[in-house]
């Protein structure tokens, strides 16, 4: 990631909110989750990234090829290739290939009703599961076993399988493509509904947060 500095006056700048529409299985998305962790960070108490689901592949499907996954997973090194990506491996493991994208947002929102932190370390641990340790990430063997990872209580975990979650996790899906995101990830503040499909550089980010800031735009309160 870069190494700027915030070049609004910070002290006085409120709280900014943008919405990440993103999915599991992508892995542009897991690049840009990694730069815009870094910016919140960087902002610290003036950014806020607030994920929300999008299924790339929706409906379930067994019995895929794994040998032509793994074809597909050579992909990867575009990405990869990327300044300041995370990190990739073309598939060299057994599992998979992943069925749908609707199990690991069901954990990821599950980790949601424990902490912000909970969901914050698990978000980013799906992604290395499955980009670089090539763990079949719609596996709830798997996804269990990612959960005891994070010292995350057994009991927490079941609220993954809930109704309510799955609703969520469609609602979503379904705000986004009503928004015009064909696509992930998708960027909007929370105050507008113009989405911003794509990975794009850190500097556009940068832009857009010290503008916002600037201006007064998309502020939420603290």
């Amino acid at each position: 990631m870069g190494t700027s500095h915030p070049s609004v006056e910070l002290d006085a700048a409120g709280i900014v909110r943008f919405v990440a529409y993103s999915d599991y299985l992508c892995p542009w998305c897991w690049n840009v989750a990694r730069c815009l962790e870094s910016l919140e960070r960087e902002y610290a108490g003036h950014v806020e990234i607030e994920w929300r689901s999008y299924l790339l592949r929706p409906v379930e499907k067994t019995g895929r090829d794994l040998e032509k996954f793994r074809r597909y997973t050579e992909s990867w090194l575009r990405p990869a290739a990327e300044p300041g990506a995370g990190p990739f491996r073309i598939w060299s493991s057994e599992e998979g290939p992943p069925t749908h994208s609707v199990p690991p947002h069901r954990v990821a929102k599950a980790a949601a009703r424990v902490s912000a932190d909970a969901f914050r370390r698990m978000h980013g641990r799906l992604m290395t599961a499955y980009f670089a340790e090539n763990r079949d990430i719609s596996s709830f063997e798997v996804l269990r076993e990612l959960w005891a990872g994070e010292g995350l209580a057994p009991a927490a975990f079941e609220v993954a399988h809930s109704d309510e979650i799955e609703a969520r996790i469609w609602h979503e899906f379904d705000e986004a493509r009503a928004l015009g995101a064909t696509g992930v990830p998708a960027i909007r503040r929370i105050d507008n509904d113009a989405v911003i499909v794509g990975a794009h550089p850190e500097q556009l980010y940068r832009q857009w947060i010290e503008r916002s800031l600037e201006r007064g735009e998309g502020l939420v309160d603290g």
